[in-house]
């Protein structure tokens, strides 16, 4: 397999030549007949061997030979048939004898609609890789395509080599059939099981981006991206067509859109395909695009245009590559796409009793959904399945016939065998440097401060360094680099951008590795893009605004979980957040920028892929960092504060509290050892753990005599039983560290039912007392933050008395005492603006250890 990673060799150009004269991609309006409309004029360019500028003539890509035609359509048509008989079929897979209601599968589950325009794409793209030697993937984007895909990776011998009991005969295409949307076997959207894959095909809006992210410093590899017309809908998709402004023809692949226009959602029509063409032309360009149209219902005409697109398109992508490549950049291009437009459920039933099917809404799922009950409508899946002239196809055996394979790629070209849709294959360890070079000092817990993710871009930017050669290391994040104090980064790399550029602008370039635009789904999709291309990399984000991918990540975490019970399937990188401008420092944002939910959604998904990790110090982040980096197939989240925080930990003991992910920090309590402690005061996140501290600071002096535990808790998934979570702690060892009758006052980071939930089994989980985030928030000082929220030292002293049983009579000046400085605190924040000094000046070093 070759992987080309020298961006002089463009792609399209066949065994590493030059485009010729005339392999511009004007645009050619591809009429249903077959025939080129008028191109628009080419733009100028210039020669690569030559200093001199010329314009090259708008290429005419040579008409399909007679039996090329043939070919082709033999091949769609094998795929075609596979494809339907996967929705109907559980026996006579060859239509060897009359077709029997016990041929016919008990539930009929399956979409048609898309399948014949995706069939019609792969096999185009098979012709062109063969022909022109490329590296392709394809991202299936139309929901639920999956026949299709399946249909064509059997076709290739890709599923056969990957599930060996699925032959490529008879009696695997029987199975092949009969797994489809069946109980134990494979699902109807294209999925981690298809070979090829690197999309999860269920739910809409993400192909387009996970498409340019596969491209980003993949300089060999070609994209092509089927868009459906649904999908087209999404307001992620609509983003998407951004993505060519950070795409780098020197050091990037390319990406193919092809928006395929059947007109149909599942019961509506759809907005691209009934709007004036010249308003979708306009569009299209607006975004960038130079489209080429292929429109048609009869195959050989559009077989012959949608080859001639094809052609057109990548002799356009290969002149672009070439020319950015020999003069190290130029203007950003217009990058050509197809739009494609052929009728929903194309070559499926017209009419089903008396109502038209083909071209309409009603051959989006199971056009004849009455085979087994109806006579009539199983002799039209009859002749339905016999128009595809099955003998002409398959042999006696059931084994695709030469004709159908004779333009398939070989070998890993194919795209049910890519290597860049099993990226793990690809996958190198990533060059973290020691962590030493970049740990602070810590003569002594929390008597000096640092910012600890001003530290962790200091980290990452050794990463991005020492993989400036290799280019597999990217940080996303949507316009908050700098202002989440990663700005490190820009002496490694600088903001990829490939649009205008003015004098006042910062840290932009052509090449750049850090990526920032609003949207946090494009960010999400090109990294996942990335990543599942065998790369590593970080999103970085606002905390309040992670939830905005919460349906994203769900599906990538389907997709790793799915993925690891796959033994084919090879170990990609994690997917790691730095979630920061947390819910307790958003002093000047306020309360629409406060919502620490985004763990809560992640540790209800699959445990055996998430974790999250909440450092509580510089130290602890970077040695969480370090691992998450290293880590495969999880999705990691690290909250983590942008402002000063006490430093607690050295790196040695940072590296050991997170190896526990739970410790006691004997440092910080007054127990002796001679007996159990009176009060656990628990901790998760910086914040929380600087109040839990003070809290403890203050108790030490107001009531020296009391056995103060301080639990500190880097890895929540921790609190589960080990049954629920690979990190769970057993029983033993969480009553050890928690006790299991003594009261437990937890200062949590984000919302305080989530460590009820986690602990709810454990014994003394009625001693357990959260504090954490109620929906408090507003534009305040930071310590007000957590009064509102009663997170604050006070109030935990407080609960401390309140729930220590007999330290309430005893304690009662102490806890009046709390009160009042909650109370002073208040007329203090309204009048100066500012916290009490006694709270903004503390330092743990005040209690004399």
């Amino acid at each position: 397999m070759s992987h080309p990673t020298d961006p002089a060799d463009p792609i399209g150009s066949g065994s590493g030549s030059a485009p010729t004269e005339g392999s511009t991609g004007s645009v050619a309006r591809t009429a249903p007949a077959g025939t080129s409309g008028a191109p628009d004029p080419p733009p100028a360019t210039t020669s690569p061997s030559t200093s001199t500028r010329r314009d090259l003539a708008p290429s005419a890509p040579a008409a399909l030979s007679p039996t090329d035609l043939a070919q082709l359509d033999a091949q769609w048509r094998a795929a075609n048939y596979l494809a339907a008989g996967q929705i109907y079929l559980r026996g006579n897979p060859l239509l060897s004898e009359p077709l029997r209601p016990e041929h016919i599968k008990p539930r009929l589950l399956g979409h048609w609609g898309t399948s014949p325009g995706l069939t019609l794409v792969h096999t185009h793209l098979n012709r062109v890789i063969k022909a022109r030697e490329l590296d392709a993937v394809c991202v299936w984007g139309p929901g639920h395509g999956g026949p299709a895909v399946l249909a064509q990776s059997w076709l290739d011998g890709s599923y056969s080599e990957t599930y060996p009991d699925v032959s490529r005969d008879a009696a695997g295409m029987a199975e092949l059939f009969r797994q489809f949307s069946f109980p134990g076997g494979v699902p109807s959207h294209v999925a981690p099981e298809t070979p090829g894959s690197l999309h999860e095909g269920g739910e809409l809006g993400y192909a387009l981006t996970h498409a340019y992210g596969a491209a980003f410093d993949n300089p060999g590899l070609a994209v092509a991206c089927v868009i459906g017309d649904g999908e087209a809908e999404t307001g992620p998709l609509a983003a998407s067509w951004h993505a060519n402004k950070f795409l780098d023809p020197v050091h990037d692949g390319a990406v193919l859109p092809i928006l395929h226009l059947n007109g149909y959602k599942i019961a509506n029509p759809t907005v691209l395909a009934r709007i004036p063409e010249a308003e979708l032309d306009a569009l299209l360009r607006g975004y960038g695009h130079e489209p080429l149209y292929v429109t048609g219902d009869e195959p050989g005409p559009v077989h012959q245009a949608m080859a001639a697109a094809l052609d057109r398109a990548l002799d356009r992508i290969a002149a672009i590559q070439h020319t950015a490549r020999a003069d190290g950049g130029g203007d950003r291009p217009r990058w050509p796409m197809i739009v494609l437009r052929t009728p929903k459920g194309w070559t499926g039933p017209r009419e089903v009793d008396g109502v038209p099917v083909e071209g309409t809404w009603r051959a989006h799922q199971v056009p004849l959904p009455a085979v087994r009950e109806d006579p009539a409508h199983l002799r039209q899946l009859e002749s339905w399945l016999r128009s595809y002239r099955p003998g002409e196809l398959f042999d006696e055996d059931g084994r695709p016939r030469p004709e159908v394979l004779a333009h398939v790629p070989e070998g890993n070209r194919r795209l049910g065998a890519s290597p860049h849709a099993n990226g793990g294959l690809l996958l190198r360890d990533l060059p973290i440097p020691p962590l030493e070079e970049y740990a602070v000092d810590v003569e002594a817990p929390g008597r000096r401060t640092h910012e600890p993710t001003r530290v962790l871009g200091e980290l990452l930017e050794g990463v991005m360094a020492a993989t400036a050669t290799r280019r597999d290391f990217r940080v996303v994040g949507p316009d908050e680099t700098a202002s989440n104090r990663l700005q490190a980064l820009y002496g490694a790399t600088a903001k990829a951008w490939q649009a205008e550029t003015l004098p006042t602008d910062e840290h932009l370039a052509r090449d750049g590795r850090v990526m920032e635009v609003l949207s946090e789904h494009l960010c999400q999709g090109w990294l996942e893009g990335y990543l599942l291309t065998g790369r590593h990399g970080l999103f970085a984000s606002y905390e309040a605004f992670a939830h905005i991918v919460d349906s994203m990540v769900n599906q990538h975490i389907k997709w790793l979980r799915t993925a690891r019970r796959l033994p084919w399937r090879r170990p990609v990188a994690s997917l790691n957040y730095l979630l920061s401008s947390h819910v307790w420092r958003q002093d000047h944002n306020g309360f629409s920028h406060q919502d620490p939910g985004f763990v809560d959604h992640v540790l209800n998904k699959s445990p055996e892929v998430v974790r999250v990790y909440l450092p509580p110090d510089t130290n602890t982040l970077l040695s969480v960092a370090d691992h998450a980096l290293r880590s495969r197939d999880y999705v990691n989240v690290i909250v983590a504060g942008k402002q000063p925080t006490f430093d607690w930990l050295t790196l040695e003991e940072a590296r050991a509290h997170c190896a526990r992910g739970v410790g006691v920090w004997e440092w910080a309590g007054t127990e002796d050892g001679s007996r159990a402690p009176d009060v656990v005061l628990a901790c998760a996140g910086d914040v929380p753990t600087q109040e839990t501290l003070a809290a403890a600071w203050l108790l030490r002096r107001h009531l020296p005599d009391l056995a103060v535990r301080v639990v500190n808790v880097v890895d929540p998934a921790r609190l589960l039983p080990r049954d629920a979570h690979p990190h769970g702690m057993p029983d033993a060892e969480y009553d050890a560290v928690f006790t299991p009758d003594r009261p437990v006052i937890f200062a949590y980071h984000g919302y305080p039912w989530l460590i009820h939930r986690l602990t709810y089994r454990r014994t003394g989980h009625e001693h357990l007392h959260v504090r954490g985030y109620q929906e408090e928030g507003t534009t305040t000082t930071p310590f007000d933050m957590v009064v509102r929220n009663d997170l604050d030292r006070f109030r935990l002293v407080m609960d401390v008395v309140d729930r220590v049983p007999g330290l309430g009579v005893r304690a009662v000046a102490v806890r009046q005492a709390m009160a009042d400085a909650r109370t002073r605190h208040h007329a203090w924040t309204r009048r100066h603006g500012t916290d009490l000094p006694e709270v903004a000046d503390w330092t743990w070093d005040e209690a004399g250890t």
